[in-house]
């Protein structure tokens, strides 16, 4: 990919250096473009060749540079070398860049960028995707959002590069606040509105039962045998539980379908609670649980009773905690799935359950545990909607599609759609996923209706509109043009900017692919765009000769496919009109 440019170049050097082309290639990067000169296409750092620290401005690594670069020779496909800050840099000839840029982009169609030789070699690998994980019988809280679309990403991108992906919500249907709701249920509910709107009545159920088991000792005392019950497998308790259970992913199902969002398995801890008593034995006899005065079960990581590193995996009355759910679920993933890396994608502040569950399964034996990976991310601050602050997830939804709604009405270029409720979901749901995206995931960020919304800005709402009006010219000039084109008609400093930034697109997913973070696709978009708008104003199709307007729609056509690729392995829907 980058066209076989990259390979081209790391043939030549290889010849030069005596070193094998492959162990070239990730030292030649697409040059990201500027908006003050024109620059080469590709550069290769002398230091990441001899292993060096990145030190460009050592008199040493320069001379090098300039001695490299007076070796090579300008061929049939580079025109140009030249030396920069400790970097030997390649111009493309202009017309073949263009030539086999486009004809890449419309060959590989999705595939464009996921098929360069920076993801060559690497093996296919069985993958398995814990997010979102709300917990049943709970109205999907706001908190939930962030797991479920990076996780989301995060499985997109793995399954583009022809990973098996298993994606499993891990529903947090077990523990104590089922003896909680249980009780309450039998104390507050009522069976009509639990049908007509569960997880409301479920809710208010559960805020009342929490207030009376604060002042009323009898009430928390039936909560803790209801769950008990529950563990032992009493069956009018665990009906009751079930019911909860399947009207909850009844609901949640419904929210996920607006997020774009499926899963492969519905799982829960739920499923481990025999197999958590198996987890117990095995730490037993390993002569790793400890009984503590209070008679719970404790394991010590660190050997020498350090108190932060003592993890609780059973209550004194014999009940399962998270800890040990999680490594029986675990241990049950990799006899189901034989997975190669298993990714948790859950917020900081369980940073240090996740160590400690990994440390567990290697204390037990379990070598792949180093296989087993955390994606920690920050909080949103100051989600709120008109009615106050948020707390549920289908009202944001709802909120951004009115809001979304009422601009595409005040906006006079907005366009007849066919389905503007549909429309304005997708156009607000691109605004609330590219705001999460822009930073690094580990940051809290604070939430802005109004800033989410600019169509001019880094938004998400700016890449829909620029997919939009792309989309428009397709439609309004037809593809009659688009047979053939004439390259000479595309070396505009316009063109040739995008050009550029379309060849780096193989080396943002290879970056995202590593750190597993959306931000370098999501600036790599928005900066296409803003190409993009800024050749729209100068690079005219209508009245221009049909050989030019071929050419330019044919490019303005390769931005849109690109834009849109990028815009679904980040989990947005792209718009024809808005």
């Amino acid at each position: 990919m980058a066209c076989g440019f990259r390979r081209c170049i790391a043939r030549q050097l290889s010849r030069l250096l005596d070193l094998p082309p492959e162990n070239l290639i990730k030292s030649i990067s697409a040059v990201p473009i500027s908006r003050k000169e024109e620059v080469a296409d590709f550069q290769l750092s002398v230091d990441s060749l001899l292993g060096n620290n990145n030190d460009h401005s050592r008199p040493d690594v320069q001379v090098q540079a300039t001695r490299l670069a007076e070796k090579l020779k300008c061929d049939t496909v580079v025109s140009e070398i030249s030396t920069g800050q400790g970097t030997v840099n390649f111009k493309i000839n202009r017309e073949l860049l263009t030539k086999t840029v486009l004809q890449q982009v419309t060959k590989d169609g999705s595939k464009y960028g996921l098929n360069s030789e920076l993801f060559s070699g690497l093996p296919q690998k069985k993958i398995v995707v814990e997010f979102s994980s709300p917990n049943v019988a709970k109205k999907f809280h706001v908190g939930h959002l962030r797991s479920t679309i990076i996780g989301n990403f995060i499985a997109n991108l793995k399954g583009a590069l022809g990973h098996q992906v298993t994606r499993i919500n891990y529903l947090g249907d077990w523990g104590m606040q089922f003896g909680l709701l249980g009780t309450g249920f039998q104390l507050f509910g009522y069976e009509e509105k639990l049908q007509s709107n569960p997880l409301q009545h479920l809710f208010e159920v559960y805020v009342q039962v929490n207030k009376e088991a604060a002042d009323n000792k009898n009430v928390a005392k039936s909560a803790h045998e209801f769950f008990q019950r529950l563990e032992l497998g009493d069956m009018q308790a665990l009906e009751l539980w079930q019911k909860f259970r399947d009207l909850s992913i009844e609901e949640y199902v419904r929210i996920y379908k607006r997020l774009g969002v499926h899963f492969d398995e519905y799982s829960g801890e739920s499923f481990y609670r025999e197999k958590s008593r198996e987890v117990l034995k095995l730490l037993d006899s390993k002569g790793l649980l400890q009984k503590t005065i209070k008679g719970t079960a404790i394991v010590d990581l660190s050997g020498n009773g350090d108190p932060s590193s003592i993890c609780t995996v059973m209550r004194s009355d014999g009940t399962s905690l998270y800890a040990t759910r999680d490594l029986a679920a675990a241990i049950d993933r990799m006899d189901k799935y034989n997975f190669d890396t298993m990714i948790y994608v859950v917020n900081k502040g369980q940073k240090k359950h996740f160590q400690q569950v990994f440390q567990m399964l290697q204390i037990m034996g379990y070598d792949w545990a180093e296989r087993c990976q955390h994606v920690p991310f920050g909080v949103v601050q100051g989600m709120k909607t008109r009615r106050g602050e948020v707390t549920f997830l289908e009202d944001v939804l709802n909120e951004i599609r009115s809001r979304m709604l009422q601009n595409m009405a005040s906006i006079k270029t907005t366009k007849e759609v066919e389905n503007p409720q549909e429309t304005a979901e997708r156009v607000g749901l691109a605004a609330l996923i590219i705001q999460d995206f822009k930073g690094v995931l580990l940051s809290d960020y604070q939430f802005s209706w109004d800033r989410i919304f600019q169509s001019r800005g880094d938004t998400g709402v700016f890449l829909q509109y620029t997919h939009a009006r792309l989309h428009s010219l397709e439609e309004t000039f037809g593809c009659g043009y688009l047979n053939d084109f004439n390259t000479a008609c595309l070396q505009e400093p316009q063109s040739v900017s995008i050009l550029q930034h379309l060849l780096r697109f193989d080396e943002v997913l290879y970056r995202s692919s590593q750190d597993l973070q959306p931000r370098h696709i999501v600036s790599y978009l928005l900066t296409l765009s803003h190409l993009a708008g800024m050749a729209h104003k100068t690079l005219h199709i209508k009245d221009s000769p049909p050989e030019v307007a071929g050419a330019r729609l044919h490019l303005f056509r390769a931005v849109r496919s690109v834009l849109a690729n990028g815009m679904k392995l980040l989990g947005i829907t792209p718009v024809c009109r808005m």
